[in-house]
């Protein structure tokens, strides 16, 4: 009974599979249409707009059955809709540094212009592309600009292919895997042995921390040189290296499988930094063993820093009215929707702190107050952390990094 049961179940999911399946293939074309946008504002409100559509030439390579995003994260997200009916056919969530900017105190009142792109399948039809953004006072993504798009009557710009493209592991079709492209900035006169053992090494890296380490089968492994414009001293902080030239950025890309960029400098300064379905930055520091785990945290996992740093301008950033959008930290408004039910029976909220918990474990699960740059108000679920200190990842981040990779892969 319990065979049949199983094989049930099994066939009741591979059908649900192939009907998703067959959605894409209805509304979509194997192609990629790339978005450029710019963003236009301050901490006093913003506006974004479509600037130019690009025929990306590559087949789609994300999910073609997790159509519409499960996660509730991100500060924005774009979705492609059916002109006529308004269902919602695509939808991923994401993060920008505008957001960033609007935080520091330059942010707050003077205008900035930002780039972002966006990668969607090709619609097969006219399609209204809405650029959400997500209210603060409901915490709900509402339309910010719904621009329609027609790809029979758009005129569509082209990017060239990638000069240095090089497919380092692959383990099967775009469409079914996870896949990491990392763009390594300043590598154009290195030697051909050099650089390949700098690719060795960055690879390395991306699978040397569980998750990640496990799950090794669910990626697919690109490198592209090139010059992404990344720079260090970003908002004025040393260690902060980020692009303000996405665009530059994807056309280095080309078309290049890309459910994540990880931009490597060839430097041996320490820093980097990520922001959530944008881009990761890492550089050659003898400690890239752990920051890019750290930024990869952030970048595909959309998970939040819980260290203490008080002096940032950002430091009240999750003490509010709500709960953190980040899974891994919580200031106890809704605790029940974060990892309660994870907790050990009789285990008290706020958990008090344990120096017994060696740094390279995690310790019980708890709700340890000073995480999210805080030390007061906000919480995390463990002494220790990759998302604070670079011990392992916790079990909460281990379990949402784990969950988005069945996102690319399922």
């Amino acid at each position: 009974m319990k065979q049949c049961l199983a094989t049930l179940l099994l066939l009741l999911g591979s059908m649900a599979a192939m009907g998703q399946a067959d959605g894409f293939d209805r509304w979509f074309a194997d192609a990629t249409l790339r978005i450029d946008c710019l963003r236009e504002g301050s901490a006093q409100g913003d506006t974004v707009w479509v600037e130019r559509w690009i025929d990306r030439t590559a087949s789609w390579h994300g999910s073609r059955t997790q159509l519409t995003d499960p996660f509730d994260n991100g500060d924005y997200r774009v979705v492609v809709r059916d002109a006529e009916t308004g269902r919602d056919l695509y939808s991923r969530g994401y993060s920008n540094l505008f957001r960033e900017y609007k935080d520091t105190p330059e942010g707050r009142t003077t205008k900035a212009r930002f780039e972002e792109t966006l990668l969607v399948p090709m619609p097969k039809g006219r399609v209204l592309i809405a650029l959400q953004r997500r209210n603060r006072e409901t915490m709900r993504f509402e339309d910010q600009t719904v621009t329609p798009f027609d790809p029979q009557r758009q005129a569509l710009a082209t990017v060239p292919v990638p000069q240095w493209q090089q497919r380092q592991e692959i383990h099967g079709a775009p469409a079914e895997k996870l896949d990491v492209a990392f763009v390594m900035q300043g590598f154009d006169q290195v030697p051909d042995s050099e650089y390949h053992a700098v690719c060795d090494r960055m690879t390395g890296v991306l699978f040397g921390k569980e998750p990640f380490k496990s799950h090794r089968q669910d990626f697919n492994v690109y490198f592209v040189r090139g010059d992404a414009g990344v720079e260090y001293n970003t908002f004025g902080a040393d260690r902060y290296a980020m692009t303000f030239r996405v665009w530059q950025l994807h056309d280095v890309l080309g078309d290049t499988p890309c459910d994540h960029v990880i931009v490597v400098l060839n430097n041996g300064k320490y820093g980097g930094g990520a922001i959530y379905n944008f881009y990761s930055v890492s550089s050659l520091h003898s400690m890239a063993e752990s920051v890019l785990p750290h930024e990869l945290g952030h970048g595909i996992g959309g998970l939040a820093d819980e260290y203490v740093d008080e002096d940032l301008s950002y430091a009240d950033l999750h003490r509010t009215a709500y709960e953190p959008l980040e899974p891994n930290i919580t200031n106890l408004v809704d605790f029940g929707s974060k990892w309660q039910s994870l907790l050990p029976a009789g285990t008290p909220v706020p958990t008090p702190a344990r120096t017994d918990v060696p740094r390279n474990q995690c310790g019980p699960l708890g709700a340890y107050e000073g995480a999210g740059y805080s030390a007061k108000g906000v919480y995390r679920p463990a002494m220790h952390c990759m998302m604070r200190d670079y011990a392992p990842f916790c079990p909460v981040c281990h379990a949402r990094l784990t969950a988005i990779f069945n996102l690319y892969t399922r």
